[in-house]
């Protein structure tokens, strides 16, 4: 690509998940193609229930960067010094496909990261991703359908969890949608978790929850 445009960065623990607990840059790409962003646009989006600004890029360390290297290095800023562990990066949105390229992938590679991405699996990953994490959305076409973890915001219409029970991921995560119905979509998913063993609950994040 000829530039990124990055929403927001910064450093936390990952909240949900795989690697719940763990520290990670998360590296938040403006734009998704399942809706703009914009309330006004909300009654035709595909996706209707997501909560995260993902428009622009003036949050928390956002911006335009005109090339991979530039970008990976920012993200590098933010790892902290002196630690023992592997950096690692979260790349989401938004939808963050949209702009992962190999060029960014091999760029923050060189800076020493695992690479990370959590998308919503209608548009093919670039090769060379260290964990993939797909979080389907209803009325869309899954087009990657293998990697480390399925996180699956329940309950959706037109996506029950027995759709993607049979796709090639390492793990599987049922996670309440927030909003105005939480409490009783956290009893619907635990209830789900209960009778169906092979699913993990992972509660909402704070950050990322659609």
């Amino acid at each position: 690509m000829s530039s990124y445009k990055v929403k927001e960065m910064y450093y936390t623990l990952q909240g949900e998940g795989g690697h719940a607990g763990r520290g990670a840059v998360f590296l938040r790409f403006s734009g998704c193609n399942l809706w703009s962003g914009r309330e006004e646009d909300r009654h035709k989006a595909i996706c209707k229930f997501c909560d995260t600004d993902f428009w622009g890029t003036d949050g928390l360390n956002g911006g335009k960067f005109e090339t991979a290297e530039s970008l990976a290095e920012q993200v590098k800023q933010f790892w902290p010094k002196d630690t023992n562990g592997t950096p690692y990066v979260v790349c989401t949105g938004g939808e963050p496909m949209l702009q992962l390229d190999s060029a960014l992938i091999d760029a923050l590679h060189a800076q020493g990261f695992e690479v990370a991405v959590e998308t919503n699996g209608t548009i093919l990953a670039p090769p060379g991703l260290d964990w993939i994490c797909v979080s389907p959305k209803a009325n869309t076409t899954l087009l990657i359908t293998k990697g480390n973890e399925l996180k699956l915001v329940y309950p959706q219409a037109g996506a029950a969890p027995a759709q993607f029970e049979d796709l090639n991921f390492e793990h599987f995560f049922l996670q309440p949608m927030d909003g105005p119905d939480i409490e009783e979509n956290t009893q619907l998913t635990l209830k789900y978790c209960l009778s169906h063993p092979c699913l993990l609950y992972t509660s909402p994040s704070p950050r990322d929850r659609g």
